[in-house]
């Protein structure tokens, strides 16, 4: 369990991201939640210098369809990195796991498969109360975390 504030960096240790494109996919699944995400990863990449017209955003269904999205956006959009924004919730049934455990080794797949860095910012929490304190609740926003991952991977290549 997350115990420190998502949403606290640096800003002198992240790099310029002023000429960098971006690229967030979207589930419209826990759309309170995902929205959420993505507001903290467009805020934090504005932040640091990336302008609105050099962040493109693309909705997909659900977390699974993260995945394709992303693969689609890699292969049609010149973006420096591609951020996988996400929400599935343990329920009753093992889909869950299922669920998780494919869409992380989906986006990994995509980064072996693409020179361009994918990020995961897929929540898998137990509860909605932990998905909601960590996309803009009391321990932050992960897709803030996300967002900084993004440039500083943007800038290896």
């Amino acid at each position: 369990m997350a115990t420190t504030n998502l949403s606290d960096y640096d800003k002198t240790t992240i790099p310029n991201a002023k000429n960098l494109r971006f690229g967030i996919v979207v589930s419209e699944w826990n759309e309170n939640i995902t929205e959420g995400l993505f507001n903290g990863a467009k805020d934090t990449l504005m932040e640091n210098g990336v302008s609105e017209s050099n962040i493109i955003r693309w909705d997909v269904p659900g977390s699974y369809e993260l995945i394709f999205g992303c693969k689609k956006m890699l292969q049609t959009q010149k973006v420096d990195a591609v951020i996988a924004i996400g929400t599935v919730i343990q329920g009753e049934t093992k889909h869950f796991d299922f669920v998780c455990d494919a869409v992380s080794q989906g986006i990994k797949d995509l980064n072996l498969q693409y020179d361009i860095p994918t990020i995961f910012c897929v929540l898998t929490d137990n509860t909605m109360q932990q998905s909601i304190d960590r996309s803009g609740g009391k321990l932050g926003n992960k897709g803030c975390e996300c967002a900084v991952a993004a440039i500083k991977m943007a800038v290896l290549g």
